[in-house]
């Protein structure tokens, strides 16, 4: 009888091991769903892997690294080892490196910000003295955007807390939520006064080298291989390679590069409370602290909640989430000019998805990640990338509408209060830098610190200029300049830049 029992508690244990397998039908339709919504979205190439129970259950390139490519003219396939870019998703691996610090001691998600970092002020005394860790990694410290400090110039970080005293709060400390790189910087900067080592060494050390993710590089400067994507826009209508962004000083909000073979190794170890095969990155209680939800997030922040209709939305430490299907999703996006990156988690599954792009806000991510979630965890034959197809191709119309609306404004037959050459000089802004404005013909030429933007103006109306920018992925520049009292240039606004004449 016991043998029996033993046979029945084998087949038994074979019989749940092997539900848990995707068959070889689910992975081939996943597989053609991941291709055809590719072309759907016309995305040159993209990598996916699909983690459940401690295993890849699915991998694959798709595309090419870039549309043109090489001297030969071959464009080159996607595999699983081609590197794109982590951008945001790196948010996460800098929490879990707080995390480690949190488990030694060394700092508290409550510590004072000032403690670590005394330069950064803020415009309120009030929030620089009440800023805590904990607030610099879910976005609610009443701070909007302050990605002008990496795009619009190029300046060490400790500027950019110089500089940070001077931006005003949108909202107040606590009482919202808006998207904030530079306080993942400061984290950053907070992980090296401690260990007394760069971000991407301790990254290295503490989470790439444990987890055996060999091809994985803090910074695209890291990297020395060649199979590599490349960044595509939509220019004038045509997918057209880009150039990279440099290596950003907030490396710590969104600057490592991997692949889908390396990528899954940390995203078995985020689902699994942080372990590996050598132990475990955090402690259990650090790891729930990161999945913890710890402010709201607002519907606008992603189109696709328009769709998914989730009954609350919440952010972690470095994690969006949301349910979906009476389950809890962590998951996040990441965003570079022409790159593109998701990663989400049903941790009830034990099923994780990260999927990399190469043509710029592709959201078919997005509809890739809940697809792999419906085929190999809850069921359901939705077709998400058609959906959020029509869900985009509606908001594009919409920015069409707008831009049309802004031309109507235009009033035509009107010339500028001076002659061209009164516009032309040198404008400067304690917080967006220096400003230099030529004149080339009947246009103006605006260069902004030092060559970090430049534009071709032509008159629009008034003393308003608009043009394109000389990276056309950049879209078009709209400058407006006032007069002072004395009938002279005093002030120019850039995008919603303001510098005055010097």
């Amino acid at each position: 009888m016991r043998k029996i029992h033993l046979f029945i508690l084998t087949l038994l244990s074979f019989t749940v091991f092997a539900q848990k397998q995707p068959s070889p039908k689910q992975i081939q339709e996943f597989d053609a769903y991941v291709e055809s919504a590719r072309k759907q979205w016309n995305v040159p190439g993209l990598s996916i892997v699909v983690v459940k129970d401690n295993q890849v259950i699915f991998k694959k390139g798709y595309g090419v690294r870039q549309l043109t490519g090489d001297a030969s003219g071959k464009s080159e396939p996607v595999d699983t080892q081609t590197l794109f870019a982590c951008a945001s998703t790196t948010k996460a691996m800098t929490v879990t490196l707080m995390g480690m610090l949190v488990d030694e001691g060394k700092l508290a998600w409550n510590d004072p910000v000032s403690k670590y970092l005394p330069e950064l002020q803020l415009y309120d005394p009030y929030v620089t003295r009440e800023l805590r860790i904990r607030d610099l990694l879910i976005h609610d410290t009443g701070i909007g955007s302050t990605d002008f400090m990496t795009g619009a110039m190029t300046i060490p970080v400790n500027e950019m807390f110089r500089r940070m005293e001077m931006v005003k709060p949108s909202y107040s400390f606590r009482a919202g939520f808006a998207y904030q790189n530079t306080f993942y910087s400061a984290a950053g900067r907070i992980i090296e006064r401690i260990t007394g080592k760069t971000w991407a060494e301790f990254l290295k050390e503490r989470i790439f080298l444990p987890l055996g993710m060999t091809r994985t590089a803090p910074k695209r400067s890291y990297i020395t291989d060649t199979n590599v994507t490349r960044p595509h826009y939509n220019i004038n209508d045509t997918i057209r390679v880009i150039d990279y962004g440099a290596d950003s000083e907030i490396g710590s909000a969104g600057a490592v590069w991997s692949s889908a073979d390396d990528i899954s190794k940390w995203v078995i170890c985020m689902l699994d409370s942080s372990k590996y095969s050598g132990g475990r990155l955090v402690k259990p209680e650090t790891w729930a602290e990161m999945f913890t939800p710890q402010t709201f997030f607002p519907e606008d922040e992603y189109p696709t909640m328009q769709i998914l209709k989730p009954n609350w939305r919440t952010y972690g430490l470095g994690w969006y989430q949301h349910d979906y299907k009476g389950h809890k999703v962590n998951f996040h996006t990441g965003s570079l000019a022409g790159l593109t990156a998701i990663t989400g988690q049903l941790p009830d599954e034990k099923l994780g998805v990260y999927v990399f792009g190469n043509y710029d806000h592709a959201e078919v991510r997005h509809a890739l990640m809940y697809k792999a979630f419906d085929c190999f965890a809850l069921g359901g034959t939705r077709d998400w990338s058609t959906e959020f197809k029509a869900l985009y191709t509606n908001l594009n119309e919409q920015r069409k509408k707008t831009a049309k609306a802004f031309a109507d404004k235009r009033v035509l037959n009107t010339s500028p209060s001076l002659p061209l050459t009164a516009y032309a000089g040198a404008y400067y802004s304690p917080l967006y830098g220096r400003t230099k404005v030529d004149v080339a013909g009947n246009q103006l030429l605006i260069n902004v610190n030092d060559n970090s933007l430049n534009a071709t103006l032509s008159h629009w109306h008034y003393d308003t200029f608009y043009g394109p920018y000389q990276k056309a992925w950049y879209g078009k520049a709209l400058a407006r300049f006032t007069l002072g009292v004395s009938g002279n240039v005093d002030r120019l606004i850039v995008d919603g830049m303001e510098f005055s004449k010097e």
